[in-house]
């Protein structure tokens, strides 16, 4: 048996695998297993302060409503000619306490960070707390545009790269040049430098033996920096970390590890497999503990079928299920169908439909419905989501309405993946505007 390893006063002491296998660092063919993970540094903030560099180092929040921003700060105060962007003054910028909506922040510049404005916060609740911060919407066709940038970017040095979301990566650094040198740091130190001349964007990069360490890597010494991490650093770099900094455990299962005495990742290796199993699960325990002493053996892939596609929207106020009916199903019907034209696009159908609601109380419900077919009709869509609407309270007025599609299959394949006794009547075949669109609408609410 290993030996004990201690930590905040937790002994922990790593069982014997009744099936030796290799280090999870080690690599086939000798080399260690180096990977990478990338993540643009206030990617959104930063797209906007390439266009308006006389905001660099002030409090700058993104999120809110329409992109109409520009074409006001763009004219001169007399309205007689255009300004460039560059020249426009600060003062001239809208302030986040003058902010009126419901819109959510997409990301901040970390001088806004300071003052505890974060992604996913309310505007109007970010106000409070830094209402000198200066407000810009998303223009989210040119963050797409420097995303695929910074993207090709990479895959010029290191070809076998996950694409993870717009503004971050795992890449594969084990076979690539430089990818072994001081534990890959030698590489990132080129791509990092490679994105910036391309893009004047900076990003962190965090490299491990595996996916599991490197994205914990990558949020230590942030932004533009360079975290290297080896599997002996287990317990002096990962153990002390908070077990939410684990990709995969959310509030709900921090907030009962919390209520059962675990806070930190040491904490968590230290306890029994079986313990955890049985407070959560015999799959979600085995994989707390695994996870818990570094184990990931996921690849990093080039190419992955998405789990799922959804839509949703925040309305500009408070809706209500019987007084804003017709408004509402207007709404739905609207999502359905851009669902519906996304897994169409993609060449992709559905079996499994769902529905999330937003109160206004902040509270959130869902709710999924499996049909015996594979579709990617927008009426269909619209039919079974709305099925889930039966088993969720409308009592409370709604901020936010979203349609979610999973169970995902390709076109060409759901037919053979359909249940038996399933006919193939709309395995694919129907289309959005197609018969029963106008008949589901009256369905809703």
């Amino acid at each position: 048996m290993a030996s004990p390893r201690t930590i905040s006063g937790v002994t922990a002491i790593e069982p014997e695998s009744p099936d030796p296998q290799p280090p999870a660092q080690a690599a086939s063919h000798g080399k260690l297993r180096r990977i990478a993970h990338l993540d643009m540094d206030a990617f959104f903030a930063s797209v906007e302060l390439l266009r308006y560099p006389q905001l660099k180092g002030l409090p700058v929040v993104i999120g809110g409503g329409r992109r109409k921003v520009d074409e006001l700060l763009l004219r001169s105060p007399d309205g007689a000619e255009e300004r460039e962007r560059r020249f426009i003054p600060v003062e001239d910028f809208p302030l986040l306490k003058d902010y009126v909506g419901r819109g959510v922040i997409t990301t901040a510049t970390y001088p806004a960070r300071q003052f505890g404005v974060g992604s996913a916060m309310g505007m109007m609740k970010a106000a409070k707390l830094c209402p000198q911060a200066i407000v810009l919407p998303v223009d989210f066709e040119e963050v797409r545009r420097f995303s695929r940038l910074f993207k090709s970017t990479i895959t010029e040095i290191a070809p076998v790269m996950q694409d993870r979301g717009v503004d971050e990566v795992y890449i594969d650094f084990t076979d690539v040049p430089g990818g072994q040198r001081e534990g890959g740091r030698v590489l990132a130190r080129l791509i990092q430098k490679s994105i910036f001349d391309v893009t004047g964007l900076t990003c962190s990069i965090g490299v491990a033996p595996n996916r599991l360490l490197a994205k914990m890597a990558s949020e230590f010494n942030k932004p533009n920096g360079i975290s290297i991490v080896y599997e002996e650093d287990l317990q002096s770099k990962i153990w002390p970390l908070h077990v939410r900094k684990i990709n995969g455990i959310g509030p709900k299962s921090g907030e009962k590890l919390t209520r059962l005495g675990i806070e930190t990742i040491g904490q968590l290796a230290a306890q029994d497999e079986q313990w955890l199993m049985g407070h959560f699960g015999k799959s979600t325990g085995a994989w707390m503990h695994r996870v818990s002493w570094g184990r990931d053996d996921s690849p990093v892939v080039t190419e992955s079928e998405p789990v799922s596609m959804s839509r949703e929207t925040t309305f500009d106020r408070d809706l209500h299920a019987v007084r804003d009916r017709a408004e509402l199903s207007r709404i739905f019907t609207d999502l359905c169908l851009r669902v519906a034209e996304d897994l169409q696009r993609k060449g992709y159908v559905a079996r499994t439909f769902g529905i999330k609601l937003r109160y206004d109380d902040f509270t959130i419900a869902t709710r999924d419905h499996t049909a015996h077919i594979y579709t990617a009709d927008g009426a269909s869509i619209r039919q079974l989501a709305g099925q889930c609407l039966k088993r969720v309270p409308l009592d409370k007025r709604l901020r936010l309405l979203g349609v979610r599609a999973s169970g995902l299959a390709r076109v060409g394949d759901a037919a053979t993946l359909a249940p038996q006794g399933a006919t193939g009547r709309g395995v694919g075949l129907n289309r959005p505007g197609g018969a029963g669109t106008q008949g589901a609408t009256a369905s809703l609410f």
